[in-house]
């Protein structure tokens, strides 16, 4: 299927080095906070890309969970096909694509686990199906059925009947620590506007604009 004829012109009003802020947190705060205020669907969306031992690159979406000063948490299971990518390579790199505002952020960073306290109370507050559903999957396994995942959550309905559900010792949270942004902003022509941020110490960020 030839689809080189689908083009959509990019029509925002750009960004200008003057109007970013000099902290990338805030700037990715203030993007997100207007991803929110247009609705778009899963704002909270974004591609998590891996590496391990074999050096073949793997890229899925999650779904942030948190983000602050420590960074930018997502849950799973740590003995899928990422979890165990990352062991074999911390480096990790995550893509936010706000395509609706013609905008995508990129973050590059390490990911290490977060505390099992951190994982618990995240994993309390969902909702009792999900809470089962962490139980019943051996996540990227081979699996000959559906009827396998149904039959196993029926199993671990009935096995924790009304009571609390705990945190499996095989689920929880990694935090991606960053150490550069690029925020890109679609403009007329391809000639996008990119600038990134790198650390340059005590706390400040280099910014640069980037050829689109």
């Amino acid at each position: 299927m030839d689809i080189s004829d689908i083009r959509k012109e990019y029509e925002s009003t750009g960004l200008e080095r003057k109007n970013l802020e000099e902290d990338p947190l805030i700037q990715f705060q203030k993007w997100f906070q207007q991803a929110l205020d247009v609705d778009i669907e899963y704002p909270n969306g974004m591609t998590l890309a891996t590496v391990g031992t074999d050096g073949a690159p793997t890229a899925r979406t999650v779904l942030l969970k948190l983000f602050d000063r420590r960074g930018f948490v997502f849950y799973t299971n740590y003995e899928s096909k990422k979890a165990i990518q990352i062991r074999e390579n911390p480096r990790v790199a995550l893509l936010f694509p706000w395509l609706d505002l013609q905008r995508q952020v990129k973050i590059t960073g390490h990911a290490e686990k977060i505390s099992v306290a951190e994982s618990f109370k995240y994993f309390a507050s969902r909702p009792r199906g999900s809470q089962l559903g962490a139980w019943c999957s051996a996540q990227s396994q081979s699996i000959g059925s559906r009827a396998i995942l149904e039959n196993s959550l029926a199993r671990m309905a009935e096995k924790f009947g009304d009571g609390k559900i705990p945190l499996p010792d095989f689920w929880g949270g990694y935090r991606v620590v960053p150490n550069s942004f690029e925020f890109w902003q679609g403009r007329t022509n391809r000639l996008h506007d990119r600038f990134m941020y790198t650390p340059k110490g005590n706390d400040e960020w280099d910014i640069k604009r980037l050829a689109p």
